[in-house]
């Protein structure tokens, strides 16, 4: 299992964070993506411009405050947890992602990956909380 975490200062009311984070039939502000589809309530599908699909089922809701979810894809598979606190400054978001890949020679490859994606996701989410 691989494990990356990132923690980032949004200067934004914590429910408009939260709002933003958690409305996946509107991420549109991810430049990543091609688009999601809501499956049902706690499952959803994300279609990147590049790469597999990745399905993910919604395991924890505490609305403001934690998002958990579990993601798979044909590359890899495991969890996602979001922490939001509110602050003087305005929301300390932290997220952890630990995944398993399931084709040996990717293991070289996503730890920077990991990495790389997580800043793209807080760049784009600054710029739409600028919009929002």
């Amino acid at each position: 299992m691989i494990t990356s975490g990132k923690k980032a200062m949004l200067p934004s009311e914590r429910s408009k964070v939260w709002k933003v984070v958690t409305s996946v039939e509107h991420y549109t502000w991810r430049s990543d993506l091609r688009g999601t589809e809501i499956l049902c309530e706690n499952q959803f599908l994300e279609y990147p411009k590049r790469g597999p699909v990745t399905a993910f089922t919604i395991t924890t809701v505490e609305p403001c405050n934690r998002w958990e979810f579990d993601m798979e894809n044909t590359n890899m598979r495991g969890h996602w947890t979001g922490l939001f606190t509110q602050t003087e400054e305005g929301t300390e978001m932290e997220f952890t992602e630990t995944v398993e890949v399931k084709k040996r020679f990717l293991k070289l490859f996503v730890k920077g990956y990991l990495k790389r994606h997580q800043t793209r996701f807080v760049s784009d989410l600054k710029k739409a909380l600028e919009k929002a």
